[in-house]
C-alpha cells in the first residue's frame, strides 16, 4: 500500500471505528470524529509526543478533546495507537461498565487527560495544562537541561467557542502568552440548531487576534499537510494559536454531510454504508482496520518508548547536575508531601477580639508556601479582600512564569476550570478564591473537579450575610447547601483560626478529591483550647467543643464557623442557669458522615433529643442532625443590606433568640 493510500485508510478508519461505534451503541455523536479524523491523524502521528504504555509520563504532550461529545474520536485513536484499550471496549461503547463511556472521563480511560463533556470546560481547563508546564519549566528547567517542555493540544468546536468560560480562559491565555498551548478550531459551522450563522456571526479570527493569539487558517482541515504546516507555524509563535479548520461534518455521509443531523444523528444503514463507499472503505465487517493500518499506528508504541527512554536518559543527567531540584520534583510530581509540613501550621493562641478566618488562612498559606513550594494560586481580583496573597513571591505573568501566585482577574468561571487543568496536569498544589456568593459562577467547573476526583482547594470568603451593608446580591444563603450536595467535595467552615488550620491539614492531606473552605470576613474569637476541646477534632467533621454545666447534658447546641460564637455564649448562659449543655462544632458535614456511628453517636447523643442547630444558611438537611424533634435557627430568606448588629438582630442570630429556642425545646422534651 502505498503512502498516500495508507494515510487516507488510517484517516479514514478512524472515521468509521467512530461511526460505527456509535450504529453499534444506537446512541453517540459521530459527526465531529467524521469530520475531524484528518486532524486528530496529523496530530497523533506528526506531532504529538506520548507513550501509549505509560500514558502518564510526565513530559508527553496533552491532547484534550474539549468537545467531548465526540469522544469515539480519541477512543479510535486510544486504540489504534495502542494503549490499554482494546477493540471489545470500543464495540461496548457507552455501555455499563465499559472503558468508552459518552464523554471522556479522567481516570476511565487510559490516555484521556481529564473529562469533559460540558462545552467550553475542556479548552479552558487546557489553559491550566498550559499555565502549569510553564512553570514548572521555570523552576526546574536548567541550560541544557530542559526537562519540562511539552505542548497542549486542544481540539474545540463551535459550541466551546461560544460558551463564555473560553473566553475569559483565552483571554488570560494570550495575556499569558502561553505559546505551548495550541488549540483546533473545527470549523464545521453547524450546531444543533442548524447553521451557526443562526446564532454565531462573530468574526472568531479577529476575537482571537484581540486576544493577542497567532491565528491560522487551514482551508482544507481533510489536507495533511496543510494541517502539519499550521501546526508548525503554532510551534514557532511564543503566543498561544488557534488554527481555524474547514471541515465537514459528519464527512462523507450522502445526505448528512453539512448537516445538523450529523451531530447526534444515528444514521440509517444505507447512510452508513453510502459514507464508507463515498469514501473507498470496506462496508463489511463493522469494526473493520486492516492490518497495515493498525501497524501503522502502533508505530506510536516503540516510538514513544523511545521517547520517554531518551527523556529518562536527559533527567538522569539533569539529577546528576542537580539531585536537590530533581529530588524535589520527582517528590512533586509523584503527589507527596515534604516530610515536616504539618508542624508548620500555624497555631493560634486564645484571643477574644479575634481574628477573620480567611486572615487566618493567609498565615497558613504563608506559613506552608516555604515548605510546600508546589503551592500555587491565587483569586478572582479580591486578593485583599480574600486573604490569599502568598508573600515573597512574584506573580505568575508572561515574562515569570516562576510566580506562584495567580491574578485570574474577574473570570470565576475560568479560574475554576484553570484549577482543575493545573491540579490535573501534576506537579502544582492549586487554590483559588472568591466570594462564596461567587461560587455560583464557577459551579460547573467545581463539579467536573469533584467528578474527576481532582486535589483542588477552593477558598470562598465572606461566607454569610456578615457582609453587612453589601447586601443580598453579596451575601450567601443557599451555597452551603448547594456545595454540600456535590458528591466528593468536602465543604469545611471553621469556627476559629485553629480550626482554619485544620481545615488546610484536611485539605492538603485530600490527595484525591477537592475541598471548599468557607471562611468569614468578621473577626472570630480564637477560643482558649485549655477550656475547650483541641481543634484536631475539626478532621472528624464535627467534634464536642465542650461540655458545660454538671451532669449528662439536656441539650446539644450545634453550628459551625462564626455562629459557633454565638452557641458558645448561649451555652456558658444556659449552663449559669444549672442547664447541662453539649457545644458541637459541626465544620464539615461531609467529614462527620465519613465516620462510623459509633463516633457520630458520641458527638450526638441519641437519647438527647433536645437539639438546636444555628448555621447562616438554608436549613434543608438540618433535620439529619437535630432530628424530629430539635429545632434550628437558619436563613431561609435572601439577606438586606444594612450594618451587621442589625441583621444579627433582624435574621434571629443572637444570644436572646438562641436562648429562647433552647428553652422551648428543654420545656417541650422536658
Amino acid at each position: 500500500m502505498d503512502n498516500e493510500k495508507l494515510q487516507n485508510e488510517a484517516i479514514n478508519t478512524i472515521r468509521f471505528l467512530s461511526a460505527d461505534a456509535v450504529q453499534n451503541a444506537n446512541s453517540g455523536h459521530a459527526g465531529l470524529p467524521m469530520g475531524t479524523a484528518a486532524i486528530a491523524y496529523t496530530l497523533y502521528k506528526k506531532h504529538l509526543k506520548f507513550n501509549p504504555h505509560n500514558p502518564d509520563w510526565s513530559d508527553r504532550d496533552r491532547f484534550v478533546l474539549s468537545g467531548g461529545h465526540g469522544s469515539m474520536l480519541l477512543y479510535s485513536l486510544l486504540y489504534l495507537t495502542g494503549y490499554d484499550l482494546s477493540l471489545e471496549e470500543l464495540k461496548n461503547f457507552r455501555r455499563w461498565g465499559s472503558r468508552t463511556p459518552g464523554h471522556p472521563e479522567y481516570g476511565v480511560t487510559p490516555g484521556v487527560e481529564i473529562t469533559t463533556g460540558p462545552l467550553g470546560q475542556g479548552l479552558a481547563t487546557a489553559v491550566g495544562m498550559a499555565m502549569a508546564e510553564a512553570h514548572l519549566a521555570a523552576v526546574y528547567n536548567r541550560p541544557g537541561h530542559e526537562i519540562i517542555n511539552h505542548y497542549t493540544y486542544v481540539l474545540a468546536s463551535d459550541g466551546d467557542l461560544m460558551e463564555g468560560v473560553t473566553s475569559e480562559a483565552c483571554s488570560l491565555a494570550g495575556h499569558l502568552r502561553l505559546g505551548k498551548l495550541i488549540v483546533f478550531y473545527d470549523d464545521n459551522r453547524i450546531t444543533i440548531d442548524g447553521a451557526t450563522d443562526i446564532s454565531f456571526t462573530e468574526d472568531r479570527a479577529k476575537r482571537y487576534e484581540a486576544y493577542h493569539w497567532q491565528v491560522l487558517h487551514v482551508q482544507d482541515g481533510n489536507n495533511v499537510e496543510e494541517l502539519d504546516a499550521a501546526i508548525e507555524a503554532a510551534k514557532a509563535d511564543l503566543r498561544p494559536s488557534i488554527i481555524l479548520c474547514r471541515t465537514h461534518i459528519g464527512y462523507g455521509y450522502p445526505t448528512w454531510q453539512d448537516n445538523s443531523a450529523a451531530h447526534s444523528g444515528i444514521p440509517s444503514k444505507e447512510e452508513l454504508e453510502g459514507a464508507k463507499k463515498n469514501l473507498g472503505y470496506p462496508t463489511e465487517p463493522l469494526f473493520y482496520v486492516s492490518e497495515e493500518v493498525l501497524a501503522h499506528y502502533r508505530e506510536a508504541v516503540p516510538a514513544g518508548e523511545k521517547l520517554e527512554a531518551d527523556w529518562n536518559a536527559k533527567f538522569a543527567a539533569y539529577e546528576q547536575a542537580f539531585p536537590e531540584l530533581a529530588a524535589e520534583l520527582k517528590r512533586i510530581l509523584a503527589g507527596e508531601l515534604p516530610a515536616g509540613w504539618e508542624e508548620k501550621l500555624p497555631v493560634f493562641k486564645p484571643d477574644t477580639k479575634g481574628i477573620p478566618t480567611r486572615s487566618a488562612s493567609n498565615k497558613v498559606i504563608n506559613a506552608l508556601s516555604g515548605v510546600i513550594p508546589e503551592m500555587m494560586g491565587g483569586s478572582a481580583d479580591l486578593t485583599t479582600s480574600n486573604s490569599t496573597l502568598i508573600e515573597n513571591t512574584k506573580g505568575f505573568q508572561a515574562d515569570q512564569y516562576d510566580g506562584r501566585y495567580i491574578y485570574f482577574g474577574v473570570r470565576e468561571h475560568a479560574m475554576g476550570a484553570i484549577m482543575n487543568g493545573l491540579a490535573v496536569h501534576k506537579g502544582v498544589i492549586p487554590f483559588a478564591a472568591t466570594f462564596l456568593v461567587f461560587s455560583d459562577y464557577l459551579r460547573p467547573a467545581l463539579r467536573l473537579s469533584a467528578l474527576s476526583n481532582l486535589p483542588s482547594i477552593w477558598l470562598f470568603s465572606h461566607d454569610s450575610f456578615n457582609l453587612g451593608e453589601d447586601g443580598p446580591t453579596h451575601q450567601p444563603v443557599e451555597h452551603l447547601t448547594s456545595l454540600r450536595l456535590i458528591p466528593n467535595v468536602v465543604t469545611i467552615r471553621p469556627a476559629d483560626a485553629n480550626e482554619t488550620s485544620e481545615a488546610w491539614r484536611t485539605a492538603l492531606k485530600r490527595r484525591y478529591a477537592p475541598t471548599v473552605i468557607a471562611l468569614s470576613r468578621q473577626p472570630l474569637p480564637v477560643f482558649d483550647r485549655e477550656k475547650y476541646n483541641p481543634a484536631s477534632g475539626a478532621q472528624k467533621g464535627a467534634y464536642i467543643l465542650g461540655d458545660l454545666g454538671e451532669g449528662k447534658p439536656r441539650l446539644i447546641l450545634i453550628s459551625s464557623g462564626s455562629e459557633v460564637e454565638l452557641i458558645v455564649r448561649a451555652g456558658e448562659q444556659l449552663a449559669s442557669e444549672g442547664i447541662p449543655v453539649r457545644l458541637v462544632s459541626f465544620p464539615s458535614w461531609e467529614l462527620f458522615k465519613a465516620q462510623d456511628q459509633a463516633y457520630r453517636d458520641s458527638v450526638l447523643l441519641p437519647e438527647v433529643k433536645a437539639r438546636l442547630m444555628v448555621e447562616a444558611g438554608t436549613s434543608i438537611g438540618f433535620e439529619k442532625w437535630v432530628g424530629p424533634e430539635g429545632d434550628y435557627i437558619a436563613m431561609d430568606r435572601f439577606g438586606a443590606s444594612a450594618p451587621n448588629a442589625v441583621l444579627f438582630e433582624k435574621f434571629g442570630f443572637n444570644l436572646e433568640n438562641v436562648l429562647s429556642k433552647s428553652r422551648a425545646l428543654l420545656a417541650k422534651l422536658g
